[in-house]
């Protein structure tokens, strides 16, 4: 079967073919359709994120998935199921996070991710995965069941939000996004239908651009982050209720104390490389204290989220799918699908029609 993957000691995504698994115990063999690349994948490919599976050369890359249950191997789907597999697998042992269903809250060293630490990923005619670790979706989304992947990040993130605020009565009206990659788009459009009346979204690019249609599209307002970086948001626009940071800029963490309304939270998922550089760490803590704000960070989702972001996706319009994906591709593409532009906002692999 065909695979994409990255080789140790060699440049790009790399085309491979390599036997097709069989499913072992509790397991179901997928064929699969579509595979989203995002700066994940990128990351992997550059050395600067995840692992090799032990005792291998190369790891098959790839964590955002749609496909096709082939073999069910009597686990609970049929054949012609259509399913999306979360990433985060037990090592060699379970542990308290995998009993509990609860994977994404596992510590470093306590899991192996598809595609990204110690174990190959998704982008591959076929994959096995155990049946747990999948959850069935509608058929009407062939084309797009890969994004409830990364949407099912964002649920988790604005649950934990929540979370943090459940012990007074919180109704959050302003959100701000940093980032306008497709997380970020696509957090944009949640947050569209979870009821934020005013939505705004940073970036740093020129117009005319794509990704600044998609955001006014949906309602938001673009925000140039070298016209009004994140510390003077509050006073050029408004402050915000919640900040959803995706940029993986290390400041925007300490800027975003700085953004907030009284009572409001941050939520940060970008992953920074080491970075020293100084901060008025008086004024963040009394902020964050005398104006009862929070600042979290979130990883990774569980199926719980993943069932959320089914209702999202359904919820999307069909402009914003359709805006959002900008190039599909065949496995014997691939060095055209990691390709970064301008004009690429997100790009697909596809190994079968839907």
């Amino acid at each position: 079967m065909h695979v994409i993957a990255a080789v140790r000691d060699e440049e790009g995504p790399q085309f491979l073919d390599i036997p097709k698994p069989d499913p072992g115990p509790d397991e179901a063999l997928v064929r699969t359709l579509r595979v989203g690349i995002d700066g994940t994948d990128h990351e992997v490919l550059d050395g600067n994120h995840g692992d090799f599976p032990e005792g291998e050369d190369y790891q098959i890359l790839g964590h955002e998935a749609v496909g096709i249950v082939e073999d069910p191997n009597r686990t609970r789907f049929e054949v012609g199921d259509l399913v999306v597999p979360t990433v985060r697998r037990p090592p060699d042992e379970t542990n308290e996070y995998f009993e509990r269903n609860e994977p994404d809250m596992a510590a470093d060293g306590d899991y192996l991710e598809r595609g990204i630490v110690g174990a190959h990923g998704f982008m591959a005619t076929y994959f096995t995965s155990p049946e747990r670790f999948l959850v069935g979706i509608p058929d009407e989304f062939a084309d797009y069941g890969f994004l409830i992947e990364p949407i099912s990040n964002s649920e988790k993130a604005f649950e934990h939000a929540q979370a943090t605020r459940s012990a007074f009565e919180w109704n959050p009206k302003s959100a701000l996004v940093l980032g306008n990659g497709p997380l970020g788009l696509l957090t944009l459009a949640m947050l569209d239908r979870k009821g934020f009346d005013r939505m705004y979204c940073l970036g740093r690019r020129d117009r005319p651009d794509l990704t600044i249609d998609v955001i006014e599209c949906l309602g938001a307002t673009y925000v140039d982050s070298r016209e009004t970086p994140v510390s003077e948001i509050a006073a050029a626009h408004e402050a915000m209720d919640f900040v959803y940071e995706a940029t993986g800029y290390a400041p925007h963490a300490f800027d975003t104390v700085r953004a907030l309304a009284p009572n409001g939270v941050g939520a940060l998922l970008g992953i920074p490389d080491d970075w020293t550089f100084q901060i008025n760490g008086g004024q963040l803590h009394r902020e964050i204290v005398l104006e009862n704000k929070a600042l979290f960070g979130s990883v990774n989702s569980n199926v719980r989220h993943f069932k959320a972001a089914k209702e999202s996706l359904a919820a999307f319009p069909d402009w914003f799918t359709d805006e959002l994906i900008t190039g599909i591709y065949s496995p014997e593409e691939v060095e055209k699908a990691f390709e970064r532009d301008d004009d690429v906002i997100k790009t697909v692999v596809e190994f079968d029609t839907p």
